[in-house]
């Protein structure tokens, strides 16, 4: 039985930390995750989900607000695992603990690399309005996500996909790909392929500045953009001078010459708005800022604005 410390934090990772723990051929002897975090309006100190799955199968937990140069490190490092396993985890590795597995340090990325190296390679890939994207399982190496590669598998990204529904599409996609993999890699018979340098492009954290919805662009990309950034952080838009989320748009066939953000029709039940390339999106449900979510209809009942057609209601 090969042991492994686990390392990760988002929902991504905990289907395959769980795959881990329930295969026979597996000892994880060690989760690390971030810190606890307060969440929620009511600011409650929460959990990452991958460290609910270690409490529930009683791993130990480490939990460093940054590993390199650590107590915990050291730890890690005395433990002489045969490998570790990242996923989502949200920290560089310092090369002395990468180096101190008997085996190898590997991982779990959702993009099909070299494109979309960094911390939200989901997000990008929908809000670039990418047709496909992927996992692909990778050395550790002290430059971020550039090690070379030892499988990678593609999934399509349908027009109603999310980053949720990405997440959990992903995170099968990898869980299968890596307990695949992993037994093939134990018995050295993985030739590893290094990534074309040339074809790198990145995907850092969603700053929030960038979560503000641009309606110069088209239709389509405006909804990548929703869909993009759902069920977090969320996007948002400055609607008649009020900050308000998007849960939901639609890109529509119709055109329209009038500007970007200005209403092309308004009814009880819907609201429409012009976007760059003379496109129109429908609002389906928002969310001004100290309300709750709702639907076009219930926000239209209760607002007081007219929304006439040509009106410029959402500031660029």
């Amino acid at each position: 039985m090969k042991s492994i410390i686990f390392m990760g934090t988002p929902q991504f990772a905990a289907p395959i930390l769980t795959s881990l723990v329930q295969d026979a051929n597996y000892d994880v002897v060690a989760v690390v995750t971030q810190p606890d975090r307060r969440t929620g309006r009511k600011h409650k100190m929460t959990m990452s989900p991958v460290k609910q799955v270690a409490v529930e199968n009683n791993i130990p937990v480490f939990q460093p607000e940054k590993i390199s140069g650590s107590d915990e490190m050291e730890i890690l490092i005395n433990m002489h695992a045969d490998l570790i396993v990242t996923a989502a985890f949200g920290q560089f590795l310092p090369m002395k603990l990468i180096n101190s597995v008997k085996i190898a340090a590997v991982n779990v990325h959702g993009s099909l690399l070299p494109k979309y190296r960094g911390g939200a390679p989901v997000q990008y890939a929908i809000m670039n309005g990418d047709h496909e994207t992927g996992v692909t399982l990778i050395y550790m190496v002290k430059k971020m996500d550039a090690g070379e590669m030892l499988a990678q598998r593609k999934l399509a990204i349908e027009p109603t996909d999310d980053v949720g529904t990405m997440f959990e599409k992903l995170s099968i996609l990898g869980r299968n790909l890596l307990l695949e993999t992993l037994p093939k890699l134990i018995a050295g018979e993985i030739k590893s392929v290094p990534q074309n340098e040339e074809d790198v492009t990145f995907s850092p954290n969603i700053k929030p500045e960038e979560e503000k919805v641009d309606f110069s662009k088209s239709a389509k990309l405006v909804d990548a953009k929703v869909r993009g950034l759902r069920p977090f952080p969320v996007s948002y838009v400055i609607l008649n001078g009020v900050r308000t989320k998007l849960w939901q748009v639609t890109p529509l066939t119709q055109t329209t010459d009038l500007l970007p953000g200005q209403v092309v029709q308004k009814t009880k039940h819907e609201l429409l708005i012009a976007t760059g390339e003379n496109g129109v999106v429908s609002l389906d449900r928002v969310q001004p800022a100290g309300k709750p979510q709702m639907d076009i209809t219930d926000y239209l009942n209760g607002s007081q604005e007219a929304f006439y057609e040509g009106e410029q209601v959402i500031k660029l």
